[in-house]
């Protein structure tokens, strides 16, 4: 039976997840600064109730593995088109950033009489900023899309990749304190041997093994084989002494154009917030608050310092890049906070005793309020900034995930909507849940992924918030209505062009406000009839006139029918009725062109249209 203790901790953390993260974000902070302040509120520096500072220790070092969980996502992503199409951005904005940032804040280090080996630590650890901070800031005020929001995405983007050399570079700030020998021969063959068995495992295997796990349909299987996946690449990265997170970050770029991408994706992700969570929490909880009394004009001047040559060094670089001033200035402001990066950094420093205990409080006491100021000076450059019209959407140029049709169902009725787009070049990002599927049509390179559309976390991950439209074209008529209900309450802005088995199954998709539906036998059976008619001796003008009069008839009383679709009795009666009123209406139809014929038409048509209508 587990500990009241335990129990207690347990459902601190889960009610901060529940009810302070959401409503951090809510008041425009950012979940991960709602964390870092409950972990402070509950932490041994606040009312110091529910956990210790050796708990807190632990648990820091239990959350770590929601930074490795974090890497394999952003390696997931990171496929090489999208590299391509934000190359220069990247790689010139982005890395100018960071190097410039770094050399600046190394020589403050210097000039305040740290070592060469801290300071180049903390200009290095300072240099990054907060992914998760600035994009949700700019996304909620509607600049992401926007150029210098785009700019602001790929120096974090950059800075996310940077992150992962810095990590793995730690223990070598520490070399100075080691033995010269002690990197032998057979930890450096042990390292590389490490890192060829996760490239020659994650390009050869893996893929594989995703596959027979999903033919087993056991959703669960699926989740406990892609954790397993990071799991065992952080037991054999911590075995060598690497760092975990480049080992999960290799795995995931290896996986990133494998089909069952976005399935791993939505397995992982809700672990990975909740682990990061968790870190954040007890970042708050390992937080000297008391340095904020005790050294206030350091701190004061540190903070000032930190944002002040940020915002400048971006500042600059985002007018050579070619913005104006007002958007070099939202992009300065958005990315100019310390970041989640500096605390994994500082503390495997500690660790590995680069940094002493107070240098690396300190430093977290000046990144978590430099992460604090930057909603607020956003806010108040956008109350003295001049009003402008909105950003438009003119911005196309965005990854390749963007912009994009999701195709939901890839059996005959989708691959037939992304042969048609993928000729107009058209991107879209193809879903089926069929394992067989999935690998038959990979086979006549069509790119398509595994994952069921029905999960949402599988249209997160497919960035259905950002596709210009989507195409419902699931088989089974309970999952495209579970589909459809979630895109309709979440998104109901994006277009939907949904696929329709029957009239039943048309009315249920109308009942949640789709206008676009299209039945998937209807045309082709209409043009088969048409062509029969003519092929039975009726006139082209008669044939189509039936042809286009039933058609008429029929979706007519396909949305009269809505209002009593649940009603099977009704609806049977309505049917019956319906059946009269298009025999009557065909009779009517046949006299009326009959009048219209031409005096030489021949008396052999006549008899075989008037045996047909019956």
């Amino acid at each position: 039976m587990m500990e009241a203790t335990s129990l207690t901790q347990l459902a601190v953390f889960l009610a901060v997840a529940a009810i302070i993260a959401p409503l951090a974000r809510r008041l425009g902070i950012g979940s991960a600064l709602g964390y870092i302040f409950a972990g402070v509120l509950i932490g041994p520096y606040g009312i110091g109730l529910v956990y210790s500072l050796y708990e807190v220790q632990t648990i820091l070092h239990i959350a770590e593995f929601g930074v490795v969980l974090l890497l394999f996502l952003i390696g997931l992503e990171l496929r090489p088109r999208r590299f391509w199409a934000m190359r220069h951005a990247v790689f010139g904005v982005g890395a100018a950033q960071v190097i410039v940032t770094a050399v600046l804040l190394t020589g403050g280090g210097l000039l305040l009489g740290l070592s060469p080996a801290i300071a180049l630590f903390l200009g290095i650890a300072l240099s990054l900023s907060s992914t998760a901070l600035a994009l949700q800031v700019l996304d909620e005020k509607g600049e992401l899309r926007a150029r210098h929001g785009r700019v602001a995405f790929s120096v974090l983007l950059f800075q996310d990749l940077a992150a992962i050399p810095a990590i793995a570079m730690v223990p070598l700030f520490a070399a100075a304190s080691l033995a010269g020998d002690e990197m032998t021969l057979l930890a450096a063959v042990k390292l590389l041997g490490a890192l060829a068995a996760i490239i020659i495992v994650g390009r050869f295997v893996v893929a594989r093994l995703y596959r027979l796990v999903a033919l087993t349909g056991v959703r669960e299987a699926t989740t406990a084989s892609a954790l397993l996946t990071v799991v065992l690449v952080t037991m054999l990265m911590d075995w060598v002494g690497l760092s975990a997170a480049l080992g999960a970050f290799i795995a995931g770029a290896l996986l990133a154009d494998s089909q069952y991408r976005h399935q791993i994706e939505a397995d992982i992700a809700p672990f990975s917030g909740l682990f990061l969570g968790l870190f954040f929490l007890s970042i708050g909880m390992a937080l000297n608050v008391s340095l904020l009394s005790d050294r206030p004009g350091d701190i004061a001047a540190a903070v000032v310092g930190l944002l002040a040559l940020k915002i400048v060094v971006l500042f600059v670089l985002g007018r050579f890049y070619g913005l104006d001033n007002p958007a070099a200035r939202r992009l300065a402001l958005a990315v100019s906070q310390g970041g989640e990066f500096a605390f994994v950094l500082l503390t495997n420093a500690v660790a590995q005793n680069v940094v002493s205990e107070p240098v690396s409080e300190f430093v977290s006491v000046v990144v978590t309020l430099s992460m604090v100021a930057t909603p607020v000076l956003l806010v108040l450059d956008g109350w003295l900034r001049p009003k402008t019209p909105a950003v438009p959407a003119a911005f196309d140029e965005m990854p390749d995930e963007k912009g994009h049709i999701i195709i939901a169902g890839f059996g005959r009725f989708g691959q037939i909507v992304a042969r048609i787009l993928r000729a107009q070049r058209i991107p879209f990002t193809a879903l089926d849940a069929s394992v067989e599927q999935v690998d038959f049509v990979a086979q006549y390179g069509n790119k398509i992924y595994y994952g069921d559309a029905t999960n949402p976390a599988v249209l997160e991950a497919a960035q259905v918030g950002q596709a210009r439209a989507v195409v419902l074209a699931i088989d089974n008529a309970e999952d495209s209505i579970k589909t459809a209900s979630f895109l309709r309450s979440r998104y109901p802005h994006i277009p939907i062009f949904a696929r329709a088995r029957d009239r039943q199954h048309v009315h249920r998709l109308m009942d949640l406000g789709i206008t676009r539906i299209y039945r998937e036998t209807f045309y082709t059976a209409l043009k088969v009839s048409g062509d029969l008619l003519q092929g039975l001796g009726l006139p082209p003008h008669e044939a189509n006139g039936l042809i286009e009069t039933f058609r008429k008839h029929d979706e007519k009383h396909l949305f009269d029918d809505y209002k009593h679709f649940t009603d099977a009795q009704k609806m049977r009666a309505r049917a019956k009725r319906r059946a009269e009123e298009l025999e009557e209406l065909f009779a009517q139809d046949l006299e009326d062109m009959r009048e219209k014929d031409q005096p030489g038409e021949t008396e052999r048509t006549r008899p075989s249209a008037r045996a047909t209508t019956g």
